[in-house]
């Protein structure tokens, strides 16, 4: 089948470039943002968390979590090890849907799995950040290879 030139052809073009790293940044952004409100005691997440892990402390583990999701979003920021950040960024975020296991009482309506409550919305929109950081994760690899080929080629 052929196709047809479209008005949309260059800003789609240039939107390919820069699609990921503002998902890249946005990612961090968010993760910083999170994180800098664990650490500061100011989330509204801080009793869920610790309810989610109830054989941790939960002051240390809000704070601890809170560090490394800052830790973790000024990595993905200025681009540091890419694939291994956005690989830890998606253990994390899949680590959030203990919480429907843990406490279903407070992710569904009625015991409906189906009937999300606003925290079980929360946790379960961590799906798409998931997908985000898989992006980032398989963004990163050919870059790396192109940087590796061109190292060589100039040897």
């Amino acid at each position: 089948m052929t196709e047809f030139p479209s008005r949309l052809d260059a800003p789609v073009n240039a939107l390919r470039t820069l699609s990921i790293p503002l998902l890249r940044g946005s990612l961090g952004v968010v993760f910083v943002w999170f994180g800098a409100l664990k650490v500061t005691g100011t989330t509204p997440v801080a009793d869920l968390v610790a309810r989610t892990v109830p054989w941790l402390h939960p002051g240390a583990f809000v704070v601890a979590l809170g560090l490394v999701e800052v830790v973790l979003g000024i990595a993905l920021v200025v681009g540091f090890r890419l694939r291994w950040v956005a690989l830890l960024v998606v253990l994390h975020l899949a680590g959030t849907f203990s919480t429907l296991v843990v406490q279903p009482s407070v992710a569904f309506q009625t015991g409906n799995p189906l009937l999300l409550t606003m925290t079980g919305e929360f946790v379960v929109k961590n799906l798409v950040l998931i997908t985000a950081g898989l992006a980032v994760m398989s963004a990163d690899a050919p870059v790396r290879q192109r940087v590796a080929r061109a190292d060589v080629a100039r040897r």
